[in-house]
């Protein structure tokens, strides 16, 4: 398991900050089509990732505040295999799917997700990563906030819940 401090924020326009990070020389891994499958646990939250970059079946605990917070994250990466969703699907249900496109990107342990939600928008999610135990989250706060106002990101702007709770609640109060 390792700790990220991070944030996610509505953004109309996010290449007003994509343009704002290329200006301090990160590291692009590439853009990503990704296919996030929620399914049904008793607490926290399971996906499975399949993307074209990234693949992992990821659980993860957090508070849901429209703020920065504390992630605790338990992530295994894997080689695609149908058979995972299959077992998944099969055993827990599926509580829903997210379909997104994502250009990533990293300075030093801190990870910038540009997001194109189909059927939410566009977002930015900042991750500040520590894997091990060496930074801690007082550093990794810091880094949060550093890069919320690098980016202009306004308070009003974070979104409290992942992807599948907004997902889920635009769909409940279309029906």
């Amino acid at each position: 398991m390792h700790i990220n401090f991070e944030f996610k924020a509505k953004l109309e326009d996010i290449s007003a900050a994509e343009n704002i990070l290329m200006q301090h020389s990160p590291l692009f891994i590439g853009e990503d089509h990704q296919v996030d499958t929620y399914f049904n646990v008793p607490n926290g939250r399971l996906k499975l990732r399949e993307g074209t970059i990234e693949h992992a079946l990821i659980f993860y605990e957090r508070t849901d505040s429209a703020a920065a917070k504390q992630s605790n994250v338990t992530l295994f990466r894997h080689t695609p295999d149908v058979s995972l969703k299959q077992a998944l699907t099969q055993s827990l249900g599926v509580k829903v799917v997210i379909d997104k496109k994502r250009r990533i990107y990293f300075i030093d342990t801190v990870k910038f997700h540009f997001d194109k939600v189909e059927g939410l928008g566009t977002f930015i999610e900042v991750e500040a990563i520590d894997k091990d135990g060496d930074i801690g989250l007082e550093r990794l706060k810091e880094q949060c906030l550093f890069y919320q106002v690098l980016l202009n990101i306004k308070e009003e702007q974070f979104v409290a819940g992942s992807y599948s709770d907004l997902l889920l609640a635009k769909k409940s109060s279309i029906i």
